[in-house]
């Protein structure tokens, strides 16, 4: 017997219990039905006739009033159709004696009704003036007693429904307790029985499912022995066979998987930087080598950098973190995301990068994590910014001379100048410029990356700030065509901030800078303030060609240049984020390719602002 016929059966019992209830149900519905049944019957059709018989004898009464007032045209009409529909009703009621006593009022009532009608003959044919007399002495008492027998039939009947009514109730609140007998009886047998078979069913699941459980705990030797040919039975013999092999497996393999691991762990040991591999919870080291052992102190544990260096920790942390949110690898962008370490033997600069480990599922189960040593690389960095830092600071005197005689030369005051000899200053004058700026940019950034920019700061006016920027880049402006506004400082008070007000200036001219020059003319270039609680926001709009996203963060670097960009050395946005970055603020930029460019940045407000 396979498996899907045993599962039939064990629901056998449920299926018989669900039928007999059925059947249960089926009966007590029929006996409530031919209850109201016979209630409709025989017994409201009577009490439907005498009301409309009460109603006819009322009407018959009420014309009769008609001729004795005179009326006899209407009274005639009202007389012939109530008189149809009575006689109607009555014959409708003899036709439907289904009571003790009611064969006996319906006589009563053909008895009556039959003298009334004589009565109603002979005063009809009275003169007029001697209906009322008649009325009242012989009509009258015949109309009483008509009624009265009438009453007498629906009065049988009523009490004759009410009594039925108050039997098909009792008779429904014991089915009601016999129906819910009949259900919980039901219900217990067939889950009883269900379970009794259902268990015997599940039994060797649960063999199965132990020697599974004992198989996952590492028992080579847990097997599940069952008889039978079905499906369960199969599946025991197929799950024994595979444990087989899997211990063949495991006897021929482990060797090999140790010799495998050995040979890993060998070649991570012979690496000359750190490398370290950690769980996606915090501090959880899985595994080190050598170098990270003996250089880092780190140890293979729930909490193995505890030893280790503060920064280590840090930007093992950091860099776990990034790689465990699934953001992906870690990769450096610069030396400057390089990791100080004071050692014995001197201080390394330690540059990490990192990839995720991936689980079965597809999950990030770890993260391996290289420091890959860049003192030297760093040194070279330093050394190579000293000289550029010595180069600029030399090409500031003969390049001042240079400006100045240019300028004399341009302004004429050596003598005059032919139309092309002017024009050749003038481009040498503005390459001059754009060679004092390129310097300029380098001589900040060589005292950024040494430390030394120190800041004066005090409470600047933001509107003063704003004014003289856009006073200094003004002609720059009308030379391009282009269209300069500011808002925000005149429609409210956009306050103070705390900055050194020249580099300050420097930060917003540059993006005001950049703004001009590479917006096409006939374009708008707009500065904009928004004064906040704690700090006040400045904003660079223009309609230039835009920057595509994939370089939103990689042009505030150093000598980062767009693809296809002229001119410039690539410091000016660096120079903007140190400097925004140093005041306690932030940069950024809104762009997309073809769409213009939005820069931002913000400035504290002073501490106790007056």
């Amino acid at each position: 017997m396979n498996l899907r016929t045993k599962l039939l059966l064990a629901q056998v019992p449920l299926i018989a219990g669900l039928i007999a209830l059925g059947v249960t149900g089926r009966a007590a519905t029929t006996t409530l039905g031919r209850s109201s049944e016979l209630i409709l019957k025989d017994n409201y059709r009577s009490v439907l006739a005498a009301e409309r018989m009460k109603e006819a004898i009322e009407r018959i009464d009420s014309a009769s009033l008609f001729l004795v007032a005179g009326r006899a045209a209407r009274a005639q009409a009202q007389l012939d159709d109530n008189c149809r529909r009575f006689e109607a009703e009555l014959a409708v009621q003899e036709g439907n004696i289904t009571e003790p006593g009611e064969i006996e009022s319906t006589r009563r009532l053909r008895e009556r009704w039959t003298a009334y009608r004589g009565a109603l003959d002979r005063f009809q044919s009275r003169p007029a003036g001697e209906r009322a007399d008649a009325y009242f002495t012989g009509l009258e008492p015949l109309f009483l007693g008509v009624k009265g027998a009438a009453d007498e039939v629906l009065s049988i009947n009523q009490d004759a429904m009410v009594a039925k009514s108050e039997r098909a109730r009792r008779t429904a609140h014991r089915l009601d307790l016999v129906m819910l007998t009949a259900t919980l009886l039901v219900a217990l047998l067939g889950v009883a029985a269900s379970s009794v078979v259902t268990t015997r069913l599940l039994r060797p699941l649960g063999v199965l499912g132990q020697a599974v459980r004992r198989l996952g705990e590492g028992d080579p030797e847990a097997r599940a022995v069952l008889a039978g040919r079905d499906e369960i039975a199969l599946l025991a013999r197929e799950f024994n066979t595979m444990a087989d092999r899997l211990d063949q497996y495991r006897r021929s393999s482990l060797g090999e998987l140790l010799q495998t691991q050995q040979e890993a762990q060998s070649a991570i040991d012979s690496l000359p930087d750190p490398v370290v591999i950690l769980g996606v919870g915090p501090g959880d080291v899985r595994n080190v080598n050598q170098a990270a052992e003996s250089l880092l102190r780190l140890r293979v544990g729930a909490n193995g950098g505890a030893a280790a260096d503060p920064a280590i920790r840090d930007m093992l942390e950091r860099v776990r973190d990034h790689v465990a949110r699934g953001r992906g690898p870690w990769a450096p962008r610069s030396l400057d995301e390089a990791v100080r370490v004071v050692l014995p033997d001197g201080e390394r600069r330690l540059l990490p990068r990192a990839t995720p480990l991936y689980g079965e599922a597809g999950e990030v189960a770890g993260v391996t994590v290289m420091l890959e040593d860049v003192t030297r690389l760093h040194r070279l960095d330093e050394l190579k910014n000293d000289l550029v830092a010595t180069v600029a600071h030399e090409f500031r005197t003969p390049l001042t001379s240079l400006r100045m005689a240019i300028h004399l030369c341009v302004e004429q005051v050596v003598g005059p100048l032919t139309a092309k000899q002017e024009e050749l200053l003038h481009a040498a004058r503005e390459d001059c410029e754009r060679l004092q700026a390129i310097i300029d940019d380098l001589l900040d950034l060589s005292r950024i990356q040494a430390g030394r920019m120190v800041l004066d700061r005090r409470a600047v006016e933001v509107a003063a700030l704003v004014e003289a920027v856009l006073e200094a880049q003004r002609g720059a402006a009308a030379e391009r065509n282009l269209t300069l506004a500011a808002e925000g400082l005149a429609e409210r008070d956009a306050g103070l901030v705390d900055a050194d007000a020249e580099r300050a200036q420097l930060v917003l001219g540059n993006l005001l800078g950049n703004a001009l020059r590479y917006t096409p003319a006939g374009g708008r270039v707009v500065v904009r303030v928004e004064p906040g609680e704690k700090s006040v926001r400045f904003l660079v709009s223009d309609t230039g060609p835009g920057i595509a996203r994939e370089y939103h963060e990689a042009i505030f670097e150093k000598f980062f240049r767009l693809p296809g960009q002229q001119g410039g050395a690539g410091l000016g946005l660096y120079i903007v984020k140190e400097l925004v970055q140093a005041h306690g603020g932030q940069v950024g930029v809104e762009s997309d390719a073809g769409q213009g460019s939005l820069f931002w940045f913000t400035l504290p407000r002073p501490r106790e602002a007056p």
